[in-house]
């Protein structure tokens, strides 16, 4: 189910009215205009429901410039160009109750059922027309007011992918959509602004709003385009215009994407026709769980009646359609105040910087911290403390800090001070990289790095925590991740709070992990650069340890996903490793990946087309787990069933494309099981994955 904004702004009296008019107004001429935001889509959404309900009961009182009814909220004033048909907005839902109410009110003004629906994500970008001629993109213009709007024909340059300015066929159409910035495109055009000694963009909408109208810049930005409208020229009679008046809107995107132009059908949500309401809702729901993923920004679901003759019957209002309906999803780009930065030292010595925000919910939980990076991150982004900041979040994604509110800033802002020292011990710190370290480096990160070597997904004993870490350094008693395979009983009889059951059950769990496959001890030696994942593929391309520390950087750089780059930091990290390893195997320490054959070259990690190892259940196949496993698998990490999908000789992976061959859906799967549907991939439950590597699983017990 998605996620509710927030209810409507109760306005007691006319002066509340009046200053929630003022403020929508204000905040819809920076959101059309193209600047930064005033205030979060929430806020705004709740205080325009809040003035649609006092102008409902107060008829008498309604102010001349009140944004109710006016498309664009009468943010901007008339374009240089006027539209052959206006460009309205789209009425907003908020939850499955307003979505039933909109599809009752389409039918009874029909006087019949829908023939049917299509579902599509609405963009976060800025609405544009682009005009085709005989096949040539003639002219590009904004919405403007939605009557007339802005010509940036100036734009046509190439730089906007998904807009061709030739069309595969001769033909003439007015296709309308939104211009917006990728993630990626995002990220690229704050370093290429930085670079001119620009300030950076707050959030992709904003950027690409900026973008468009831009002229003379110094320096191009890409940008993409998807089309959600396809229309007949004016006055133009051709069998092109023909179709377009007659068509399903579903049928009409599908021929504009033939044409080369991107649609939103072309995108991993798609646009997907519905029968029935029931559908629809599904479609929403699987969208909105897609959100996280996808490589752009959405906030809702646009979902209009698809056949053309319900659209012509419903007809149109003063400000939008009867048949469409634009289904809003909860903000993940929030604003508020940056009160504060702390300095963190992690695992391996790295000093990370953290925002401390005014606490806000976004996309269903309630944020008061969120990444920064890195200090070269900080200066980029321009940040001061007491900043009004864009705040992004979606899904299980760490918040982050985008772009202070450069336009609203008092004067009382204050730098962000730098480190001087490492936070943690004191000592010096190494700026000669973006992420700064303490010089000590694993020395000072020791708390956490034995509290991650412990973890569940590396070594995972259990009973040793934060206290009891706290307590082994403090003492003495490990130094390294080593140092947890000689701890006698006596040791940790001395510490506090310790008893004989606890110190046994603690022993016990330490004897168990000395037999961990090769993979946890590798990952749980905290190398730069690897995590769960990586660890695995590097244990299952060289089968143990003494393979993996003789392997060059030419070597290491053949395992999947390491490369050139990687190579020599991973190498340079295990010759520093060497001593703790060392006592490692010492202490009997297990050196082997099960499932590898030992004595064999290592050589490349296994791609599509080669030969699969035989004899194993899942031999060759690509295998993608999302969704709550449930049954014998349900006390499995997704780190665990990596494990097992890799010693059934498969391949996990983490995202659906078209090389999956199968994907193991538990409870709540969303956007990859849909995914997976779009591309007729295989699916199975949690169940009957268990019943294929059932001879893995009794193995794995039997250790």
């Amino acid at each position: 189910m998605t996620d509710t904004p927030a209810p409507a702004a109760a306005l007691a009296d006319f002066d509340a009215y009046a200053q929630a008019v003022e403020t929508v107004a204000a905040a819809a001429r920076a959101y059309y205009g193209g600047a930064d935001a005033t205030i979060d889509d929430d806020v705004y959404d709740a205080l325009l429901r809040g003035i649609e309900d006092y102008e409902r009961e107060h008829p008498d009182r309604v102010l001349a410039d009140s944004p109710v009814g006016r498309v664009a909220a009468g943010a901007l004033p008339a374009g240089d160009v006027t539209h052959s048909v206006p460009m309205l907005s789209i009425a907003n839902v908020f939850d499955p109750d307003g979505l039933d109410a909109w599809g009752a009110s389409l039918e009874r003004r029909l006087g019949r059922t829908v023939e049917g629906y299509t579902a599509e994500p609405k963009m976060d970008g800025l609405a544009v027309a682009a005009l085709y001629r005989d096949g040539r993109l003639e002219r590009l213009v904004t919405r403007g007011d939605g009557i007339a709007g802005e010509d940036v024909s100036h734009a046509i340059n190439g730089s906007i992918e998904g807009l061709p300015e030739r069309l595969t066929e001769p033909v003439s159409i007015e296709v309308r959509g939104e211009v917006l910035l990728s993630i990626e495109q995002f990220e690229a055009a704050n370093e290429i602004r930085v670079a001119h000694g620009a300030s950076v963009f707050a959030n992709p909408r904003s950027g690409a709003a900026g973008t468009l109208r831009a002229k003379d810049r110094p320096y191009v930005i890409p940008m993409t385009f998807f089309a959600y409208v396809g229309m007949p020229l004016s006055g133009d009679e051709s069998a092109m215009s023909v179709f377009l008046r007659s068509a399903a809107h579903s049928e009409v995107m599908a021929t504009v994407a033939t044409l080369g132009v991107n649609t939103t059908g072309n995108t991993p949500a798609g646009l997907r026709v519905c029968p029935t309401l029931v559908e629809v809702q599904e479609a929403v729901d699987t969208i909105a769980a897609m959100r996280a993923e996808l490589p752009f920004g959405i906030d809702g679901v646009v979902i209009k009646a698809d056949a053309a003759a319900d659209q012509t019957d419903a007809g149109t209002g003063s400000r939008a359609p009867r048949w469409a309906i634009a289904y809003k999803f909860a903000a993940v780009h929030r604003i508020t105040r940056l009160v504060g930065v702390d300095w963190a030292v992690g695992r391996t010595g790295v000093i990370a910087p953290r925002a401390i925000l005014d606490p806000i919910e976004i996309d269903g939980s309630v944020v008061g911290f969120a990444t920064l990076h890195n200090p070269a991150d900080i200066e980029r982004r321009g940040l001061r403390i007491g900043d009004r900041v864009s705040v992004y979040k979606a899904g299980d994604i760490i918040p982050r800090v985008e772009a202070p509110l450069v336009h609203v800033r008092t004067g009382d802002e204050t730098p962000i001070e730098f480190p001087a020292a490492c936070p943690q011990c004191g000592g010096d710190i190494d700026r000669s990289e973006q992420r700064w370290r303490c010089v000590k480096g694993r020395a000072c990160g020791l708390h956490a790095g034995i509290l991650y070597a412990v973890g569940r997904d590396q070594l995972d004993i259990e009973g040793i925590g934060g206290r009891l870490v706290t307590q082994l350094v403090a003492s003495g008693a490990v130094a390294d991740v080593a140092d947890l395979f000689t701890l006698t009983r006596e040791q940790l009889l001395a510490l506090e709070r310790m008893g004989d059951t606890s110190v046994d059950n603690i022993l016990g769990r330490i004897e168990d992990a000395r037999s961990r496959p090769l993979s946890r001890v590798l990952c749980a030696l905290g190398i730069r650069g690897t995590g769960r994942s990586m660890s695995r593929r590097i244990a299952r391309h060289f089968g143990t340890m003494d393979a993996i520390r003789a392997a060059d950087v030419v070597e290491m750089a053949r395992v999947e996903g390491i490369g050139d780059g990687k190579a020599p930091v991973l190498v340079a990290e295990l010759a520093d490793l060497a001593d703790v390893v060392d006592k490692l195997v010492a202490a009997g320490v297990n050196m082997t990946e099960p499932g590898v054959t030992l004595g064999a070259a290592p050589g490349p990690a296994p791609t599509e087309g080669e030969t699969p190892p035989a004899g194993l259940p899942l031999a060759g196949r690509a295998v993608v787990v999302t969704g709550a496993m449930t049954g014998v698998l349900a006390a499995l990490s997704r780190n665990e069933m990596n494990e097992l999908i890799e010693g059934a000789g498969g391949r996990a992976s983490s995202s659906v494309s078209a090389r999956t061959s199968l994907v193991v859906a538990g409870d709540k799967a969303g956007s990859k099981r849909a995914k997976a549907e779009s591309l007729n991939i295989e699916i199975i439950t949690p169940e009957e994955f268990a019943a294929i590597v059932r001879p893995v699983l009794n193995a794995g017990a039997s250790d």
